[in-house]
């Protein structure tokens, strides 16, 4: 897929509900805003996740003494967000079928 042809197809996007997964590791979720030709994407309300370290893994699992212990990833909100094109890995949205009821779609 060239470049217009993935800005035309991101631009369906606009105003949804996404999570970015960066190449770094990070997750961005927020309301897509635009895109452009180097799809280039801007989130709005975006918060910023990070995967836990692997102490922060450790620690729970050897306290419980069971390896699949939940373990919360860090977060915080950035508000707005730009995500260059060239670091998106995934990008993932919420779309809405009945009333109150939601499922996650990968991209």
């Amino acid at each position: 897929m060239d470049n217009e042809q993935a800005t035309f197809w991101l631009s369906q996007f606009i105003g949804k509900n996404l999570r970015i997964h960066a190449s770094d590791g990070r997750v961005f979720g927020g309301q897509m805003k635009c895109t452009d030709k180097d799809c280039n994407i801007i989130l709005s309300l975006a918060y910023e996740y990070r995967a836990p370290s692997l102490e922060a893994i450790r620690k729970p699992i050897e306290e419980s003494g069971n390896s699949s212990a939940k373990v919360t990833w860090n977060s915080r909100y950035v508000g707005l967000v730009v995500v260059p094109g060239k670091h998106v890995k995934k990008i993932e949205f919420e779309e809405s079928t009945l009333p109150g009821q939601k499922s996650g779609i990968t991209l």
